[in-house]
């Protein structure tokens, strides 16, 4: 029995069908119109057909049922894709940017972004002048390159939204720049901050460039996040007559979502989080009910677990949980499993003192279960002070971000040893398909008649921003030594690839950004400010490999030239830089003392940067909090502990050999197991009830339906509930200044716990 990752990468096709039809027995119905089928001479063999309509069981099938393959020639790098790129890169990275000082966060959907394109796009195509009814050969020249008068294509489209999307990837710089100005009373000069921006907005690349025939290229790698996207790309472009009613069913989802969300958002907060039990115990003790609300509380950031607790808030739930293939989310529920017990016997235990503190949190303690203050052992320069660190003791962890942290570690092990044990074979198949354009995927095949960019462009690129990075470590100014620099780098590039494959074969990873603090704890110990500065590096090469070839393999579903797609990129992302450390330098500026506040206000907050420095802190003291005598040292040993976790399964498999027949993923069970250790957690229930009316219902009992409607109506659903959350954030949220919270009432508790739990 093959493993999952041959679908599509074997070179013998005939293994393409043992995915996930061998999650659960098919039903006798499936099997029957499977062995029809494979009588057709009309229908692939390998396909397991439902009704007269195939499954999507893996790549190989999105490539064939799913995602069209058809490539009209249009242009893509045109004057409207590069303005109306550039006018919604600056809007969402500004919004992102503006939210990481406010009290609550607001992210800007792809989804969302990708809705406003296409109905600027199309206002640009239908209200602007068409060159053939103006007179004047250089009139008509010059309309056409304004783009006026001309059809809004789906490659301008995808090109527009890549460059509005790639605004956000220089981030983590520009909130390491926030940190040292707010907690250490320093800035880098402007020569420091271009070069360490383009260096850290660019650098992983080209971990992606030269790795896609790798992680791009297979059909299985799906990055099954992005066909919402694809899906509703071409939804909305090819075909519009025969499409008409598709699109009329998105307009009515996407309306449906809109008016919903105003319900949970604002007026009846309870449906974000219905819980019976709460309910039936609203009258019991109030000891009973924190014990209850411990458990099956979760409407509220840091309540509980969230056990048999439903929310009817689609800005929590979204469309990944339709998106994201049933091996992935089987592995998910496992860990949820796992996280449950776990929380629960750490806390009730009183592991780690767990009882002293809140039950969930991420905030530092003291031993007196006081909020612990950062500032209180550091010196001028932003150094730990071994002197004041004696006084003050050492920070304390709540249990639940012990566990996250460890659960981290154990599946950043896993993701390693999972990858080469049963991934290996596979990918160096793949990559001798691909480096002999042998590569059976039928859109890869029809990206041929493109012209490739050249690794020679990606090299050169990392070259440009290597030596910019080295620049700035040489002066000095981020505290980080040179050396510590290029490990930074080579850690990332180390773990890249791994993160990539596993992304794109599940359509999610594992949190890896840990291991850059742990090893920069290691490396740089009482330096919390060169913590910050490696963990950005090195965390942002794996974030950008991520990202790159995700947008990449949207490329070659929608057959955009590959060196468009680099081109566009580049752009976004320094665009966005740029934007991003403008709007810091006046909220930082304007903003200082109310962000140094540890509550903040109603308008701004600095929980964000508050947040990332402490972790910085707890990393710089790494030998004493996570040594072999420190007592959180369970932490780093969690990658020993998930390395060999495949190992153990590779085993079984060998002593049991069915065991193979399940898609057991060590790397997901762990990161899944450690996930929601914080924040709001009644959406997860929620979550998989989408899952299993998805995945297990809708894909094969109505394939139909869910070829034609699954990606198309979750993508609506995004859209809608993200279109009003970004109105009521302005409207009613304080986002404007002021807020106008709904009047209390039994679906609005004042207690702050909508789901009546405490």
């Amino acid at each position: 029995m093959a493993d999952p990752i041959e679908n599509g990468v074997s070179p013998k096709p005939k293994k393409a069908i043992v995915t996930e039809a061998h999650v659960a027995p098919l039903n006798d119905e499936t099997s029957v119109a499977h062995k029809v089928g494979s009588e057709d001479p009309q229908r692939d063999e390998d396909t397991v057909y439902v009704k007269g309509h195939p499954v999507i069981r893996n790549g190989a099938d999105v490539s064939k049922y799913l995602v069209s393959c058809r490539d009209d020639g249009d242009p893509a790098f045109t004057f409207r894709s590069i303005v109306l790129g550039s006018i919604f890169t600056a809007l969402s990275s500004v919004i992102t940017i503006l939210y990481t000082f406010k009290p609550f966060q607001v992210q800007v959907s792809a989804v969302f972004i990708q809705l406003l394109v296409f109905v600027f796009g199309e206002a640009w195509a239908l209200l602007t002048p068409n060159p053939n009814r103006v007179k004047g050969k250089w009139l008509q020249n010059t309309f056409r390159f304004l783009n006026f008068g001309q059809p809004f294509g789906i490659k301008e489209h995808v090109v527009a939204s890549l460059i509005a999307s790639s605004g956000n990837n220089g981030l983590s710089g520009v909130e390491v720049y926030a940190i040292e100005r707010l907690f250490y009373d320093r800035s880098v000069s402007a020569s420091t901050a271009v070069l360490a921006t383009f260096s850290i907005s660019l650098c992983g690349f080209v971990v992606a460039g030269l790795l896609r025939p790798l992680i791009v290229y297979p059909a299985e790698m799906v990055y099954w996040l992005s066909l919402p996207q694809v899906v509703l790309f071409q939804n909305l472009h090819f075909d519009r007559i025969a499409n008409r009613g598709r699109l009329k069913k998105f307009g009515w989802a996407l309306a449906f979502a809109a008016v919903w969300e105003i319900f949970p958002a604002y007026i009846i907060p309870w449906f974000s989080g219905i819980s019976i039990v709460c309910l039936a115990t609203i009258n019991a003790p109030k000891s009973t009910r924190t014990v209850i609300s411990t458990i099956f509380g979760g409407a509220s950031s840091n309540e509980g677990l969230g056990i048999f607790n439903f929310s009817l808030d689609w800005q929590y739930i979204q469309s990944q949980y339709l998106s994201l293939p049933l091996k992935q989310q089987l592995n998910s529920w496992i860990g949820l499993v796992i996280l449950y017990a776990a929380l629960t016997g750490l806390y009730y235990s009183n592991t780690w003192n767990a009882k002293t503190f809140p039950f969930m949190s991420t905030s530092l303690f003291s031993a007196n279960s006081t909020v612990f203050q950062p500032t209180a052992i550091l010196n001028d320069q932003g150094v730990i002070d071994y002197a004041k660190l004696n006084d003050v003791g050492l920070p304390y962890l709540t249990s639940a971000t012990v566990w996250g942290y460890l659960t981290q570690s154990i599946a950043i092990g896993a993701l390693i040893s999972h990858v080469i044990i049963f991934f290996g074979k596979d990918m160096v198949a793949a990559w001798k398909q691909a480096r002999n354009r042998t590569q059976p995927d039928v859109h890869y095949q029809a990206m041929l008649k493109y012209k490739e960019v050249p690794h020679w462009w990606y090299i050169a690129l990392f070259v440009l921003c290597f030596f910019a990075g080295l620049a700035v470590n040489i002066i000095g100014e981020t505290t980080l030594p040179a050396w510590g620099y290029i490990i930074s780098l080579l850690l990332g590039a180390f773990i890249a690839p791994f993160s990539c494959i596993l992304y794109g074969l599940y359509g999610s990873g594992v949190a890896t950004n840990q291991i850059s603090k742990m090893v920069a704890g290691v490396v740089h110990p009482g330096r919390p400010l060169a913590n910050l500065y490696f963990a950005s590096w090195s965390h942002q090469v794996i974030l950008l490999a991520v990202n790159l070839a995700n947008w990449l393999k949207v490329g070659v579903y929608c057959k955009i030239p590959p060196r468009t797609m680099f081109t566009t990129q580049i752009y976004g992302t320094l665009l966005g830089a740029g934007l991003n450390y403008a709007v810091m330098t006046s909220i930082v500026n304007s903003q200082r003392e109310i962000l140094l506040d540890p509550s903040g206000n109603n308008i701004w907050s600095g929980s964000v940067v508050q947040s990332m420095n402490s972790q910085a802190v707890t990393w710089a003291l790494a030998k004493d909090m996570y040594g072999l005598s420190g007592r959180y040292v369970i932490v780093p040993l969690g990658l020993l502990i998930g390395f060999f976790l495949p190992v153990l399964h590779w085993t079984l498999i060998k002593i049991v050999p069915r065991v193979k027949d399940y898609p057991i993923n060590t790397a997901l069970i762990s990161a899944y197991a450690g996930i929601n250790y914080y924040g709001n957690t009644s959406w997860i229930w929620s979550s998989i009830a989408v899952g299993i009316f998805s995945q297990l219902w809708l894909r094969r009992r109505l394939p139909n339906i869910y070829n034609k409607y699954n990606y198309l109506i979750g993508a609506a659903l995004d859209g809608g509930s993200q279109l009003v959350i970004f109105v009521l954030s302005f409207a009613v949220f304080g986002a404007s200044g002021t807020a106008y919270p709904f009047p209390s009432w039994w679906g609005n508790p004042s207690s702050g716990n909508p789901d009546h739990c405490l």
